[in-house]
């Protein structure tokens, strides 16, 4: 007993490097062929091959390195228990009590070794995915913001469904689903392994039916297992499509939520509860429906494993039985066969046990590369081709569609300077923000040439002004970042646009799309444009909710405080004539009137 206690602590540390070594060559042999001829292989590599690749940063292999070996020290502590359970048992039935206070001395130094390395492992594990996840987060939002995909994306034949989810929650669950998965096979295989050729050693052949088995236990467990795998994989693969649909139906809920949170004024003015709640049931329920189908899927799943891993408890004490009884072998040995065949039974059954977690990786995967690629389409759709042009408006051969092609604007040319001013008028529904949005480069059914400030230098003021997160000092200074130096002019600006009362509220962290009202919401946005003082402004409907008095002020203050902006305003009053230079007539079907000082130009 003593020396093959002795033995195993004497090889540890060189059995340690050559498993390290032997383990790191096979795994990344073994990944390399994994990502070269799986999809799902190919897909984990579009999302972190950039982060392993050791010409950006070697940090993540050499961490990595860590885990792996906490990992195979792990195995080998396993080992090491195998062989002081065989001790200590050995101890109790001989009745030597040096030797049972020996092995109580040995298992305190090895449960010390144990925890000093679980607490290390889990630190460094933490680390590494904290790390990866911060990288993969900047990486998508990144993506997400790169060609404007997050508003582009919606033009897409199948835009992709919870963005904000994928980001948030499918990267937390890629990173440490990647690692626990990564790590777990390791383990398992590395013990087998092991303790195969412990179980090897504990071993006697078995008559069956007149045929000898040699080493009946290791082929018994071998044949268990993998019988018992198949049949689990064939009552678990629709657990894929189930975690794929829960993922998405449970987005789709919280986005109703959030969208009845967030248009709580509107609903209640309509006295809508009822339809809303309708909406929201008719959600949840299709959640629950799939919630149901998940809980009847693993209820046989985890039955037929947990009745599998009960009879595996026992089947080594079956098999020994006979031959401890005769006294062929020793307590310690049936020990040390029951813990080296359950930690074989474990590493065989460890991806039947995780094919539910796999399942859910899959779906995670395909939803984070589904992201990727949407991003990558929807910054490569068609777009206006925009150039920088210093305080001037050049539209030179735009031609504006619909989705399904029917023109609204063909072949747009016109020339607009400094100081000067569009109005663009037209019926409801002929295309007048579309146009906006074709000069703003989001619009993908559009093509031409378009000259303008870029960047900073340009604002866009929609109907509905959008408010940042954050204190009002944010909010007024969008997108430009004020520093605290500037709250004077901050101040000003807030009281030329008629909002003193706001003036001393600079700090207040509210969510100041709710508190004020769409006129006041307006204001702060013509109180943005004092502030930022871009070289051109586009103005669609941006004081809809105004009264004409206030309107004209407004526009009277621009030009005032800004003779050198470049205005381009959508509206439908007649008051907002007299602030501008030229006026575009738009018809939606393509044909166009461009009047500048009462002369005419038609398309």
């Amino acid at each position: 007993m003593d020396m093959n206690w002795h033995q195993a602590l004497q090889q540890s540390l060189s059995w340690l490097a050559i498993a390290f070594s032997i383990t790191a060559v096979t795994f990344v042999v073994a990944a390399a062929l994994v990502v070269r001829f799986t999809h799902w292989g190919r897909q984990f590599w579009q999302l972190a091959g950039a982060y392993f690749d050791i010409r950006r940063s070697w940090r993540p292999l050499l961490m990595f390195a860590v885990l792996l070996l906490f990992t195979l020290f792990a195995v080998r502590m396993n080992v090491l228990f195998s062989f002081w359970y065989n001790g200590f048992y050995d101890a109790l039935q001989n009745l030597d009590q040096a030797a049972f206070w020996y092995m109580l001395g040995v298992f305190a130094v090895l449960a010390s070794i144990h925890v000093l390395r679980a607490l290390l492992a889990y630190y460094v594990t933490q680390a590494f995915n904290i790390r990866w996840r911060v990288w993969l987060t900047e990486r998508l939002t990144a993506d997400w913001m790169q060609g404007d995909a997050y508003y582009r994306g919606q033009f897409l034949d199948r835009p992709v469904d919870n963005p904000d989810q994928r980001i948030e929650l499918d990267v937390s669950a890629f990173v440490s689903g990647s690692l626990s998965l990564a790590l777990g096979a390791i383990s398992a295989l590395v013990s087998l392994v092991a303790f195969t050729g412990i179980l090897w050693g504990l071993s006697a052949p078995l008559s069956v039916a007149g045929l000898e088995v040699p080493r009946a236990m290791v082929f018994a467990v071998y044949v268990y297992v993998l019988v018992a795998t198949w049949i689990a994989f064939r009552l678990g693969r629709p657990l894929i499509r189930l975690n794929f649909l829960n993922e998405k139906l449970t987005a789709n809920f919280r986005y109703a939520l959030m969208r009845l949170r967030e248009n709580a004024e509107n609903i209640a003015f309509y006295q809508g509860a009822q339809v809303e709640r309708g909406t929201l049931l008719t959600r949840f329920f299709a959640l629950i429906g799939n919630v149901w189908a998940l809980v009847w899927r693993t209820l046989k799943f985890n039955g037929f494993n947990l009745g599998v891993g009960q009879v595996a408890v026992v089947f080594p004490f079956i098999l020994q039985a006979p031959r401890f009884f005769s006294g062929a072998i020793k307590l310690g040995d049936v020990m040390q066969t029951t813990q080296a065949f359950g930690q074989v039974q474990d590493s065989l059954s460890f991806f039947r046990e995780s094919y539910d977690t796999f399942a859910s990786y899959r779906a995670t995967l395909d939803r984070l590369t589904g992201f990727v690629d949407a991003n990558q389409q929807a910054a490569a759709l068609a777009q206006v081709t925009a150039y920088p042009a210093a305080r001037a408006l050049i539209i030179e051969d735009l031609c504006v569609r619909r989705p399904e092609g029917q023109s609204l604007i063909a072949h747009l040319d016109l020339h607009l300077q400094a100081g000067q001013a569009l109005l663009i008028k037209g019926p409801s529904g002929s295309g007048k923000t579309t146009l906006l949005r074709a000069l703003a480069g989001l619009w993908p059914h559009a093509d031409g040439r378009v000259g303008r400030p870029l960047g900073e230098q340009a604002l866009f003021l929609s109907q509905r002004p959008y408010l940042p997160l954050g204190d009002l000092r944010a909010a007024i200074a969008y997108p430009a970042q004020p520093g605290l130096d500037q709250d004077a002019r901050l101040q000003q600006v807030l009281r030329q646009v008629s909002l003193p009362h706001l003036a001393e509220r600079l700090e207040e962290q509210r969510d100041w799309s709710r508190i004020l009202s769409i006129g006041e919401q307006q204001r702060l946005a013509f109180a943005r444009v004092l502030f930022n003082r871009p070289h051109v402004v586009f103005l669609d409907e941006s004081t809809s909710a105004m009264d004409e008095g206030l309107e004209h002020a407004l526009y009277a203050l621009l030009r005032q405080e800004m003779p050198e902006t470049l205005l381009v305003s959508v509206g439908h009053r007649a008051t907002l004539a007299a602030f501008h230079s030229h006026r575009l007539e738009v018809d939606g079907q393509g044909g166009w009137a461009l009047i500048e000082q009462a002369a005419v130009v038609l398309s």
